[in-house]
């Protein structure tokens, strides 16, 4: 089949390095059982290795011109091909125990990482390519730099560790930034509990929108619900300086009340 174009609209980046790909595959270290689910396989850098490894793979591709020649080079007893956008995929229809693999495209990353949390109570672990500075954001801790509203809804849910990062040159086209591979577990069990994820989750993005405000006036009207001594966070305190399980307290002050 000929060569394949990378298309910029998919963010299409295809990892050529095999000592990267190698490195990979160690990280994840497939069994032949593993319910393994790989987002956009591309040119099949990390699904030929991973085939090798597991008994049946399942491969998720937006472009029909790569799904079609995924299908047209393998057996579809050893590849199931999902021609789809990764966004709008049920990833729980996969089943129980999933181990979730991929070079994102880095122009969907954030919003891929937020649509797997839903599915997150059925996934052993997951291991993506993705850019740096966006790995650098999700492994943050309080007071860094980088943390911020990705680092508190992820960590509220997984166990993450950077593994390494990746150069430009690793791929063809080269990207303008430098890669990081992630692994990221599921917590044993969620830090927040169901009845308070939608309070969770809204009072972190009102925290974050205006990250450079003092959190009681960032906050609002919901400021004045808030045991703010109990919680033991300052009066001049900012998003950036609570830890996970302060915003959780926060969440859970405003389901108690109502409020969100």
């Amino acid at each position: 089949m000929a060569s394949h174009q990378a298309r910029k609209r998919f963010g299409q980046h295809f990892l050529t390095d095999e000592a990267v790909v190698d490195a990979i595959v160690r990280a994840i270290a497939p069994a032949a059982d593993d319910a393994m689910v790989e987002i956009g396989p591309g040119l099949s850098a990390l699904t030929e290795p991973l085939m090798r490894a597991v008994t049946r793979l399942t491969v998720v591709e937006l472009d029909r011109d790569l799904a079609a020649r995924l299908r047209a080079r393998h057996d579809e007893s050893k590849l199931q091909v999902v021609e789809a956008d990764a966004l709008e995929v049920d990833f729980a229809a996969f089943g129980p125990r999933l181990r979730i693999v991929g070079n994102l495209p880095y122009n969907i990353s954030s919003p891929l990482l937020f649509h797997l949390l839903a599915c997150a109570d059925q996934v052993v672990d997951q291991h993506f390519m993705l850019q740096r500075e966006v790995v650098d954001r999700m492994t943050a801790r309080p007071s860094m730099p980088d943390y911020g509203r990705l680092s508190v809804m992820l960590q509220a849910r997984y166990a993450m560790e950077k593994l390494f990062d990746v150069a430009p040159e690793s791929f063809d086209p080269p990207p303008r930034v430098v890669s990081a591979v992630v692994r990221m577990v599921p917590l044993p069990e969620p830090v927040v509990a169901p009845e308070t994820e939608a309070a969770f989750a809204a009072v972190v993005a009102r925290a974050f929108s205006q990250r450079r405000k003092m959190l009681r006036r960032a906050l609002g009207d919901w400021a004045a619900l808030m045991d703010w001594d109990g919680l033991g966070v300052p009066a001049t305190a900012r998003a950036e300086e609570l830890s996970v399980a302060q915003f959780v307290r926060l969440a859970e002050r405003l389901t108690a009340t109502g409020a969100a």
